[in-house]
């Protein structure tokens, strides 16, 4: 059975990527771009797959889950440049949304 990682066993699997090369991380507008870039592409397939606009035959197929992939590392180097622990970070934010919006929405019914 494969090991599950944390969030911050990711986080250090990528820094030892990056720090492998000498140019290191990109500039934080750099990681901006290259964040903003992704995320156009991950927009893309879900409006080829679930919006009106579809994919033209000369385009290449390509899957969501890797778009979110290669976001995801952007997200990844850009905490990393920045000193951010995401593992933390998340837990702060599930934690806000467990107090301050617990009443927020309908709970399911068992």
């Amino acid at each position: 059975m494969e090991e599950k990682k944390t969030l911050s066993d990711l986080q250090l699997e990528v820094d030892t990527y990056i720090n492998q090369f000498k140019e290191g991380y990109f500039p934080p507008m750099e990681l901006l771009a290259r964040l903003t870039e992704e995320l156009g592409e991950l927009s893309r397939e879900i409006q080829h797959k679930y919006g009106i606009k579809k994919k033209k035959n000369t385009e290449v197929e390509k899957e969501i889950a890797d778009e979110m992939g290669d976001f995801f590392f952007v997200l990844l180097c850009m905490a990393n440049a920045e000193g951010i622990n995401l593992q933390q970070s998340l837990e702060q934010v599930l934690n806000k949304y467990n107090t301050r919006d617990k009443d927020r929405w309908t709970i399911k019914e068992d």
